[in-house]
């Protein structure tokens, strides 16, 4: 988590979903952090918009709310017209590991399936405790560097050109080994 300096536009909103978000569930701070495992103090700085989430910390949250990472995404994010030019594709940018993502085609009213892209540097690692839907189908496919996923207590090694299909049930980690090029991918999420 860092602090942020300069009010973002898209990450005051994301503050302001989250916010929604417990309040639509009558959850307290503290009840938030206990099943989130995100101190209480973290929350409320978050709610309000004094620090950046990271990928992690919004993965926990959108397991507690039943909502996949991009759904929160999309919530927050323009609603996206039916064609969606490379420049206008939703970016962010995890300010603890430097993963970022692309939204290539988001979550949208009527459609199940979103595509994204996502790069993660050299030496960096992401983990959640666990899917934020159970079942929910996975397609990545490795375009350059490599990647070590793991799913559940397996762990694949991907080299590029690679395609892993997957649904998750529980944690998961992706990992991009130091010494390399950074892991580009692109990632198809099917909602169950």
């Amino acid at each position: 988590m860092r602090d942020v300096e300069a009010p973002d536009p898209f990450e005051a909103r994301i503050a302001t979903r989250l916010g929604q978000l417990r309040a639509v569930r009558g959850l307290s701070l503290d009840q938030l952090a206990e099943r989130s495992g995100i101190s209480r103090a973290t929350l409320s700085r978050l709610e309000r918009g004094e620090a950046s989430p990271t990928a992690a910390m919004l993965g926990r949250l959108c397991a507690v709310h039943g909502l996949t990472l991009s759904r929160l995404m999309a919530e927050v994010e323009e609603a996206a017209p039916d064609l969606l030019p490379a420049a206008a594709q939703p970016r962010w940018t995890d300010p603890e590991t430097g993963f970022r993502r692309r939204a290539v085609s988001p979550p949208g009213p009527g459609l199940r399936g979103e595509l994204l892209e996502g790069l993660l540097p050299p030496g960096a690692a992401i983990a959640y405790a666990a899917p934020p839907l159970a079942g929910l189908e996975h397609h990545l496919w490795l375009l350059e560097g490599a990647l070590e996923l793991t799913i559940g207590p397996v762990t694949h090694r991907l080299s590029p050109g690679d395609c892993l299909r997957y649904r998750l049930h529980g944690p998961n980690r992706f990992h991009c080994p130091a010494g390399g090029a950074a892991a580009r991918y692109v990632l198809a999420i099917c909602q169950p």
